[in-house]
């Protein structure tokens, strides 16, 4: 008897340590989606190549439209990779049941390319180069999570999966905002100093002239990466493998099933394809905010900075509530709130200029000023415009965290207690199948009406598709 009491305590700890690891995965892997798509590198990316644009030729207007199209470009290219490639790579990886060799792979390849960030000169010479590095790693990236989400079934049972999936999206957040600050405080040199503690950037070790203290973000994603995904490749584990005899090509036949098993859902079909573009919108928004903030309102890092923990801090608050009355209400009425929020903020970012939202005329400039150790006293112009865009900072972060949340336990009332683990591959995959729409959309538009604003306005688009679809789906899936 005390065998098997000491054997059932044993596997209880294994089980919690199984789950820990898997939630190190999203604390291990948000800063390169906060620092580096978002807040830091993806806003000096789009600082560096419009003044490069705009030093050979183009004029201000253009020069930023130029620099937005080739984010998204790369943006684009890298979304339609992933969505070939994630779904052959799942496909195969689902059926043999081996993911952690394609969880290393893709580990190794973002490691080394998040690192060479580190040469996006000032100067723009490195400016294309940096743009297929970072692409790279963003696939690396999107394709650990397609691999990594498909291991969540095997974590806990049908109702313990939401809470798991909820905690471990938190605990994501948690770390960007981290990351962040870190950057901020020790890092970041807008006007060769660190925001909060006015150091010199690095401690003295980095020069602020070639703004190594913002290049440094390439570096410090990926130690962040490979520090905190030990706990992951120590703790989870992939149970017994069953040999698969038919190799790709059974792959390939197991992934067409599926398939057609979706159309002869329509619940679930509504629902995939809902979230296709749902998420997708919600991925421009996150890849072109911070991009936005640099071309069309003129800001500066240290705004950014702000702008990052203010959204970081409502994805983490948003998600938890969103949680809680998912709990009571179920995950549907979530989602059709969260989307008809960031409906409403699209809006607001499309008519909205430096001085003026939909042509009326913002109130005069103010300013914040505030003490810094070792800075003195440092201002910040501030207006009505800013204040708008915190507020939808706010917004997307907080419906951003909700509303994946929201679709991970609806996904859950989908699933096929009998196969979970493709379906929550399905709903992994089904994420990335789109990935590429918004940022080509939001690059056509942009090059087209060469107007780095109205370039966002794909983005409504595809919100209002994810809401259409979503009439359509049963708000207890359909396995009750």
């Amino acid at each position: 008897m005390e065998i098997k009491i000491s054997e059932i305590i044993n596997q209880q700890q294994y089980v919690k340590k199984r789950i820990r690891g898997w939630m190190m995965f999203d604390w291990a892997t948000q800063p390169f989606y906060t620092l580096g798509l978002t807040f830091i590198f993806g806003p000096y990316f789009a600082s560096v190549a419009a003044e490069y644009f705009l030093n050979n030729g183009l004029d201000a207007a253009s020069s930023d439209a130029r620099a937005q199209t080739i984010w998204s470009g790369g943006q684009a290219v890298a979304g339609l990779f992933v969505a070939v490639v994630g779904i052959l790579a799942g496909a195969y990886a689902d059926s043999t049941g081996r993911r952690m060799p394609w969880l290393w792979t893709a580990s190794v390849v973002f490691v080394i390319c998040s690192w060479m960030l580190w040469f996006m000169v000032p100067d723009g010479s490195n400016m294309w180069s940096s743009l297929i590095l970072f692409s790279i790693a963003f696939v690396a990236a999107e394709l650990a999570l397609v691999f990594t989400n498909a291991i969540l079934p095997s974590l806990g049972n049908r109702r313990e999966i939401g809470k798991i999936s909820g905690s471990g999206a938190a605990l994501g957040y948690a770390g960007g905002i981290l990351s962040l600050l870190i950057m901020l405080f020790f890092l970041f040199d807008e006007a060769g100093k660190t925001f909060i503690f006015g150091l010199d950037p690095g401690l003295g070790f980095l020069d602020p002239t070639t703004r190594e203290g913002t290049r440094a973000v390439g570096p410090l994603i990926a130690i962040w990466f490979v520090i905190f995904m030990v706990p992951f490749f120590m703790w989870v584990r992939e149970g017994k493998i069953q040999k698969c005899q038919g190799g790709l090509s059974q792959s390939l036949r197991d992934l067409k099933r599926s398939l057609k098993e979706i159309v002869k859902r329509p619940s679930l079909f509504a629902f995939i394809s809902s979230q296709m573009f749902y998420r997708d919108a919600l991925n421009g928004l996150y890849a072109f905010g911070g991009v936005y903030a640099v071309l069309v309102l003129d800001w500066g890092q240290t705004q950014l900075g702000v702008f990052g923990i203010i959204g970081g801090t409502s994805a983490a608050v948003g998600t938890w509530i969103s949680g809680k009355y998912d709990y009571k209400v179920g995950p549907r009425p979530v989602i059709y709130f969260h989307i008809w929020v960031l409906i409403i903020v699209s809006a607001c970012i499309i008519g909205m200029s430096r001085n003026s939202i939909y042509g009326i005329m913002l109130p005069l400039w103010v300013s914040f000023e505030f003490f810094i150790p070792r800075a003195g006293l440092v201002t910040i112009p501030s207006g009505s415009s800013d204040f708008i865009f915190y507020i939808c900072g706010a917004a997307i972060g907080a419906s951003g965290g909700g509303i994946y949340s929201a679709s991970r336990s609806m996904m859950v009332r989908h699933a096929n207690p009998e196969r979970p683990t493709e379906a929550f591959a399905l709903f992994a995959l089904a994420g990335k199948a789109t990935a590429f729409l918004a940022p080509l959309l939001i690059g056509i538009f942009t090059y087209w009406l060469n107007d780095a604003r109205l370039g966002f306005m794909p983005v409504v688009g595809l919100f209002i598709l994810g809401l259409v679809l979503l009439h359509w789906v049963r708000p207890d899936g359909d396995q009750t």
